[in-house]
């Protein structure tokens, strides 16, 4: 049975119409649910009736986080078209393959990425180019608003339709175009929503990327599905995030954010005496998660609710609840409702409990595969289960641990070490701001660890007291050989460290 999709907007608009939908938070705009609505539909309406934006045609975004994204979004849900979110941070040549693959009819950009834009657009020939300023100022894209009067109602579509096409970082290759469908967008609201208590009156605080799953996803399109309220930062400020999570003018009760986040609101002056009370449910993935971290949070009486997902998998997987936060340090949770999980080994064999193997996931909120990309789909997909390529184990009680990515493992003498047990156990310095650890090539045991470390302002620390440290609390094989003191770690859009480029850097020195 094919299951139809229902117009979110739309709902909101008749029941709760006046309740306040998105705010951006740069521009100071706020639109209701009727206004969101309306303005989505007007979109619609000028994108096919103007620009032939028709049914599975491609929507390309590239813009800061601003409410504009959003409207896309929904613009291109009730057109049944396919948006196309752009990672700002990309190079003219990195976007024009994206553009090449996806075949965008239309691109919609803020006026800081014009001349990106115009560029793609020449290079791969995408037949419209719309500007705005993201501040609601005169723009081709608020005048393409505004000449229609008339919005376009939901088209006839099923949880089957693609609504979005998310590219993949593409650290081990090319970017790969992962088809996120209707359904899957629905069955995270549920997946989602329902532990971590997302309900009308839920406030998100949105920091990370909108054109990342976690921005988009997490929990931005749950709380829209529920007709709460979206607060949308154009770029994180640990100082005015921190502010903003205490604010009771916008009494916010939802946040997501990576490791990065939370780490650097923590060590600011001001984390001890922010009123964090009015958060409900503060969520963090992306990455491991150092026990330290949670503990610092869980001092002010706010746990941390982790979590494990990917692109490809909408994403929630696992989930773990707030009260469980510090009674299984380190868990990414359990299975989310309607999603199932196994641990399997390199043959595909399940493993028992303890022992540690790749995860695998299959359920409605599993992508159908890679955009153009027949091949890939098939190595990621078996008999509809997702590899997903991270090292995992799980306990008697059922809390699934994701241990590190497997491609970040690296083998030292022989025996396998995750560099996310590492980290864990360098954060526990008081001296560290930042860590992370990579494995570099060695004539003698084929790989060493190396730890690249930020230390906090001010503090000392040398390389034999860390690697002394490390040795009181883990195995000799896993004590990194090598250490380097650095400013800054290099980071993703999304906060995430970029190891890739570590391992470079370092293995060429």
């Amino acid at each position: 049975m094919t299951i139809k999709v229902y117009d979110w907007l739309a709902h909101h608009a008749m029941f709760r119409g006046e309740h306040t939908a998105l705010i951006d938070l740069a521009s100071d705009r706020r639109f209701t649910y009727i206004e969101t609505n309306e303005r989505t539909g007007r979109l619609a309406t000028w994108l096919s009736r103007d620009l032939g934006v028709q049914k599975g045609d491609r929507v390309a975004v590239l813009a800061p986080n601003t409410t504009d994204v959003v409207e896309v979004q929904f613009a291109c849900a009730k057109l049944g078209a396919v948006m196309v979110p752009l990672n700002w941070r990309l190079t003219v040549s990195e976007l024009s393959f994206i553009a090449s693959d996806s075949t965008p009819k239309v691109i919609v950009h803020g006026s800081e990425f014009a001349d990106t834009a115009r560029a793609v657009a020449e290079k791969v020939g995408i037949a419209h180019i719309v500007e705005t300023t993201c501040d609601g100022a005169d723009s081709p894209y608020e005048r393409g608003i505004a000449s229609h009067t008339e919005p376009t109602p939901m088209s006839d579509l099923t949880h089957d339709d693609l609504w979005t096409i998310m590219y993949t970082s593409g650290t081990t290759g090319l970017p790969k175009g992962a088809m996120i469908t209707h359904g899957m967008t629905f069955w995270n609201t549920v997946n989602l929503g329902s532990p971590h208590r997302i309900t009308p009156d839920s406030v998100q605080l949105t920091v990370l990327p909108l054109f990342h799953t976690g921005g988009l996803n997490c929990y931005t399109n749950p709380v829209m599905h529920a007709g709460g309220t979206v607060l949308i930062m154009r770029t994180f400020d640990p100082m005015t995030g921190l502010k903003l999570l205490g604010d009771p003018e916008f009494g916010i009760t939802h946040f997501f954010g990576v490791p990065a986040n939370y780490q650097f609101m923590a060590q600011l002056d001001e984390f001890p005496d922010t009123d964090l009370s009015r958060v409900q449910v503060a969520g963090v993935g992306g990455a491991p998660v150092p026990v330290s971290l949670l503990e610092t949070w869980a001092a002010r009486g706010l746990g941390l609710a982790q979590g494990f997902g990917m692109t490809e998998t909408s994403p929630t997987v696992l989930v773990l609840d707030a009260g469980d936060a510090m009674t299984r340090p380190g868990s990414a949770g359990k299975p989310a409702l309607h999603n199932q999980v196994r641990i399997v080994d390199e043959n595909g064999n399940d493993l028992p409990v303890g022992e540690i193997g790749e995860l695998w996931c299959k359920g409605p909120n599993i992508t159908p595969g890679y955009w153009n990309r027949p091949e890939a789909t098939e190595a990621a997909i078996r008999d509809g289960w997702l590899n997903t390529g991270d090292a995992s184990r799980c306990d008697a009680d059922g809390f699934y641990f994701i241990v590190d990515r497997t491609k970040d493992m690296y083998i030292s003498g022989g025996e396998n070490v995750y560099p996310a047990e590492v980290e864990n156990v360098i954060y526990r310095l008081d001296q560290i701001a930042e860590a992370a650890v990579i494995g570099l090539p060695d004539d003698k045991w084929g790989e060493i660890g190396c730890a690249v470390i930020v230390l906090k302002k001010g503090a000392e620390l040398s390389p034999d007291a860390l690697t002394a440290y490390c040795r009181e609390h883990l195995a000799t094989f896993k004590v990194p050989r090598r250490v380097e003191f650095v400013q800054a770690l290099p980071r993703n859009a999304t906060g995430k460290v970029l190891k890739r480029t570590l391992r470079d850097d370092f293995a060429a020195a």
